[in-house]
């Protein structure tokens, strides 16, 4: 199962989970293995949470609004305008999160996962299967940002402290 949140590499964000790693593994060990696998389930359902809202907002990780789809021409469309965008991807169908003692992994599983890569790095795909390449615009939709980071503390500190 293809996890987007593995491939991830910015380092701002990267070198905020490195602190909050190193803060949080002396914690860690006082607890035993089932401990930290609920202590993880739970992380990472408050963080899938959190990435379904991000994702309902259209907002990056840093605040910044997605870039708007391109325009079409729609004059001989009939039925429904699409809308907002990812509006499947966040659901829990899709947007899998998983905790274990070892780890906590948010990510997309399914033929989603590509539609979502595409999008996270800003790559270059076809449109439909025999249409032209198209550069898609970066959208970060699975990311942490600072006020994300700060929750999770809390929530550690305050499972820490019931034990």
């Amino acid at each position: 199962m293809p996890w987007l949140w593995k491939h991830r590499s910015r380092a701002a964000a990267m070198a905020d989970l490195e602190a909050l790693e190193t803060w949080l593994s002396p914690l860690l060990q006082k607890l035993d293995g089932r401990g930290r696998a609920q202590l993880a389930r739970k992380a990472a359902q408050q963080l899938r949470r959190s990435q379904q809202q991000r994702i309902r907002a259209q907002v990056n990780p840093d605040g910044s609004a997605y870039v708007p789809r391109k325009p079409r021409d729609l004059r001989g469309k009939k039925g429904r305008i699409k809308g907002r965008m990812f509006e499947k991807l966040k659901m829990a169908r899709y947007l899998k999160a998983r905790g274990t003692p070892q780890e906590v992994v948010i990510g997309f599983a399914g033929r989603v996962a590509r539609i979502a890569r595409i999008h996270q790095f800003g790559l270059t795909e076809h449109v439909s299967p025999r249409s032209f390449k198209v550069r898609y615009a970066k959208r970060e939709i699975i990311g942490l940002s600072s006020n994300e980071i700060e929750k999770l503390r809390e929530n550690l500190i305050s499972h820490m402290a019931r034990c």
